[in-house]
């Protein structure tokens, strides 16, 4: 071609390599290695000696388990390389390595064509858009064609595909019309359009050669620095986190590609978290790794792949700066396995949370009512792994029961639901649409409501609290999937709502959208993909059909047969080891998630799931609303009769519904409209009407109106989040800042002198979660009583926990400016106070008790004892009658 100029110096470019396991993709990235001078020797993956094998365990079994990278250059690009794995039990692990990457090298065994796990990653690359090179490996091996593989890749794979070795230039002329023009005036096309071409997906350029024996291997690297795609820099600096993991001497790394500006070491990142919550953190080291072994860099700019240290907040999939986040990812689990261990689950879990963090598909969670840890996972090998990983990471030993199918649920036609919060001086609102999707089409949420009605703030608010939960279904507390939602209406107050408020109403409206829909249960599918003797197939078409599965006509060729179908996951169970009996060792078996249908057997999961919704006190579908003064709560089923907006679903109705009750205006009110009574009445409870009630009306206030407890006696708890009231003053928190120690023992100060004045009894909290090991500890400070929180427990959870107990039979108060926690201890009868409102009264005390110690130390005498000595005296005189002086010759005061 015409454009054969070098690319410029310092082009960077990310290729991710992936393949089915056993396509020879560790061996490929070796020779890559090598041809570029990286390594020195050939490394092989059965002598366990492999550059990009690091792991003990990838070491011992032969496969990829987590993704390494690798830098080489060549023709002036920096390269890194991305080795993925390839088993499927690991498929979460290379699809997040995909958002990142500049193009990928698919990887495809000469002598065995398409499997089934092939397809799956290139649903992958298609998902993500990512330009797709394919290198067709082990074709030194009998059977394997150029020609015929060609045919089959573009009859299985894609008709883009076009091979290198052959005039592939005259085929990219007909993806473009500038590509056409090109090439009818010139006869070629130049390398920026070209690749242009590829990262639209328009073809998809195929080599073909042996990793083992080197060939094709120059070929590849060659095609990659010439028509791979380059990453597009924005001018602001952004960063994409595809990885969390951990270096031998547990330092977080944050793994992230950049995609803009630059970044520098000791430069501080911000952003939110999960919640809403701002964070800042400080970058304190750059690594470049390449296998095992990494240099420190002061300053990296756009494109570049590195780990960093110093950063505990951020989380995979998400992004810094102006980069976007990465897609949901559509690889899910399919098992659900309880784990056993003889050590406390308490102290197990928050380990388990680590390895959680750097594989968000294990799903680690916590049932409180067996009291029990569960994981998903994606098969046995992935278990093992994790079993390996828990013994030489923590030493914990983990055993799992045989494990369970995860199922999922959805709706079978539209629904709204409503949900709405109400407690005294809190107000909330939300009407949700939702609408079954296509299977396989996961969550999506959108909003119809007009601003006018609730503004834009409150409508972003709810769809955060839509996505930031995994929603449970009713039939067996699965999550839910393939459902669209769409905020329809809500309502705000404008001076008693919170954020919180909304959370609160949005979850009650889910759920009771789904108590109120027709729901199905949704169970996992494998394609299946069978290669037996010819004589043995007729065994496995008979194995699927008994499975409730289904299968394709057989393909025979010569004594093999190749027969694809789908099957039930929960039916599938041990297949393999069944098929390698009675095939003698002979017959393969692989296997893909293919999606969730629905069960075939619903009542009986159902029966076994032994789920009751109304018991999920977490996932609640009923509402509260507020009367005289106080909240309560509505059943789920009379909801829609207590809302304040109306339904956005209208049902037709045979019969009209009955008129409102009419209520005279209250005495003085006429200005009032219907609006600020309701408000008036929601706050203060319903106007008394001087005027007839009906008896079913009073029936109805009666049935509804809280009964009141008596106010507890005795002293007062006060309970207090010590590192919360830390960074909300700024005092302590200019103070912490420099010395923690310093901001905590000045705030342990001023507790004690608050007590010595108010009279209270006071408890300060400080977490300790983070600290391995760490057994809760109660000091005696001076008159008050500091608590340290043990490992895996916050201060919120001790809070809550405590003023649970001790607000049976005293008045609690609790001081912290978390809205959450507020809410939590409010329900459990103590009262709260923000963190700015308890600073406004520890001032007041410390002025209190300046005037006390003033008026003690003042520097005038006393004369309070002589005054009572005199007025004795004169009492003595009265009784005796005598009016002498006494003998004394000096007055008393002089005494």
């Amino acid at each position: 071609m015409s454009d054969n100029t070098p690319p410029k110096k310092h082009d960077h470019i990310c290729v991710g390599l992936l393949a089915h396991v056993d396509a020879g993709k560790t061996t490929l990235s070796e020779a890559m290695l090598y041809m570029a001078g990286a390594v020195r020797k050939l490394g092989r993956v059965d002598h366990a000696d492999a550059f990009l094998d690091t792991d003990v365990q990838e070491r011992e079994r032969g496969i990829t388990i987590f993704s390494k990278q690798a830098r080489y250059s060549r023709n002036g690009v920096d390269v890194t390389l991305m080795d993925t794995p390839g088993h499927v039990d690991f498929s979460a692990e290379a699809e997040r390595v995909l958002p990142v990457l500049d193009c990928a090298v698919l990887l495809i065994s000469g002598s065995d064509a398409i499997q089934g796990h092939t397809r799956t990653l290139w649903k992958l690359l298609e998902r993500y858009h990512v330009p797709t090179f394919l290198f067709i490996n082990k074709m030194d091996l009998p059977g394997a064609e150029e020609n015929a593989i060609m045919e089959t890749l573009r009859a299985r794979v894609s008709p883009g595909c076009v091979s290198l070795s052959g005039d592939w230039v005259e085929q990219a002329a007909t993806e473009s019309e500038e590509a056409l023009d090109s090439y009818l005036s010139t006869g070629d096309i130049p390398q920026n359009l070209l690749r242009e071409i590829i990262r639209e997906r328009k073809i998809f350029p195929c080599l073909f050669g042996s990793a083992l024996h080197l060939e094709g291997i120059e070929e590849l690297m060659d095609a990659l620095s010439q028509y791979a795609p380059r990453q597009i820099p924005t001018p602001e600096f952004g960063a994409s986190v595809y990885k969390i993991s951990r270096d031998p001497q547990g330092s977080r790394l944050t793994w992230v590609r950049l995609t803009g500006g630059e970044l520098a070491a000791r430069q501080t990142l911000r952003g939110t978290d999960e919640s809403g919550r701002p964070w800042e953190e400080k970058v304190h080291q750059i690594r470049l790794y390449s296998g095992d072994k990494y240099a420190l860099a002061e300053k990296v700019g756009a494109g570049t792949v590195c780990a960093l240290t110093g950063l505990e907040s951020l989380r995979v999939g998400e992004s810094i700066g102006s980069a976007e986040n990465a897609p949901a990812p559509v690889t899910e689990s399919v098992f659900s396995y309880r784990v056993l261990t003889d050590a406390d689950p308490v102290s197990v879990l928050p380990k388990l949370r680590l390895l959680e963090e750097e594989d968000p598909q294990l799903r680690v969670s916590w049932d409180e009512l067996h009291r029990e840890i569960r994981v998903h996972l994606m098969g046995r090998v992935q278990l093992e792994i994790l079993q390996r990983l828990a013994k030489d990471r923590f030493g914990l030993e983990l055993e799992f029961d045989e494990g369970s199918i995860l199922y999922r649920e959805t709706i079978a036609a539209p629904v709204e639901g409503v949900g709405h919060y109400e407690p005294l001086r809190h107000y909330a609102e939300v009407h949700l649409i939702l609408t079954p999707g296509e299977r396989g089409s996961g969550l999506h949420f959108d909003s119809a409501c007009p601003q006018d009605e609730l503004d834009l703030n409150w409508q972003r608010l709810i769809l955060t609290h839509l996505a930031e939960k995994e929603h449970r279904g009713v039939l067996t507390g699965a999550p839910i999937t393939d459902m669209h939602i769409t905020l329809a209406a809500g309502r705000a107050h404008p001076k008693h709502t919170e954020g919180g408020d909304f959370r609160q109403a949005t979850y009650r409206a889910v759920r009771q959208g789904l108590m109120s829909a027709k729901s199905v249960l949704l169970e996992p599918w494998y394609d299946v993909r069978l290669e037996l003797p010819s004589a043995m197939v007729g065994r496995a078409m008979s194995d699927l059909q008994r499975m409730g599965g289904s299968f394709d006509p057989p393909e025979t060729t010569g004594e093999e047969t190749i027969l694809t179908g789908t099957a039930p996951v929960a039916e599938m169970g041990d297949y393999q080891r069944e098929l390698t009996a009675y095939t003698r060792g002979t017959g393969r078996m692989s296997c893909s998630l293919r999606g969730y249908e629905p069960c075939r057997e619903p009542e009986k999961v159902i029966a076994q799931s032994a789920y009751d919704p109304l018991r999920d006190l977490d996932n609640t579908p009923d509402s509260v609303f507020c009367a005289h003064g106080a909240g309560f709560v509505v059943p789920w089923d009379q909801v829609k009769d207590h809302m304040h907006l109306e339904s956005r679903l209208r049902a037709e109705k045979s019969t009209p519904e009955p008129a409102p009750v009419q209520r005279r205006a209250p005495s003085g009110g006429a200005g009032l409209d219907k609006e600020l009574q309701a408000i008036y009445e929601r706050t203060y409870g319903p106007v008394k009407d001087r005027g007839f009630v009906p008896a079913s009306v009073r029936k109805q206030r009666e049935a509804y109106r809280p009964k009141a407890s008596p106010v507890p006696q005795g002293p007062e708890y006060v309970l207090v989040d010590g590192y919360n009231i830390i960074h909300a003053w700024d005092e302590l928190r200019s103070v912490g800042e420099d010395n923690l120690d310093a901001a905590r023992s000045l705030l342990m100060d001023l507790m004690s002198n608050y007590q010595a004045i108010r009279g209270c009894r006071l408890i300060l909290v400080f977490d300790a979660y983070r600290v391995p090991y760490h057994r809760e500890e109660v000091i005696a400070f001076h008159n008050i009583h500091v608590v340290y929180t043990k490992e895996a427990e916050t201060a919120d959870a001790y809070i809550e926990k405590t003023a649970h107990e001790i607000a049976k039979n005293h008045r609690v108060r609790v001081a912290s400016s978390d809205n959450m926690e507020q809410l939590i201890v409010l329900s459990q009868g103590a009262l709260r106070v923000s963190a700015q409102g308890f600073h406004q009264e520890v001032e007041q005390t410390s002025q209190e008790l300046q005037t006390l110690l003033r008026r003690i130390n003042r520097p005038d005498r006393s004369l309070a004892l002589a005054d009572a000595i005199k007025k004795a005296q004169a009492a003595s005189e009265e009784q005796t009658g005598s009016s002498e002086a006494p003998d004394e010759k000096e007055p008393i005061e002089a005494r």
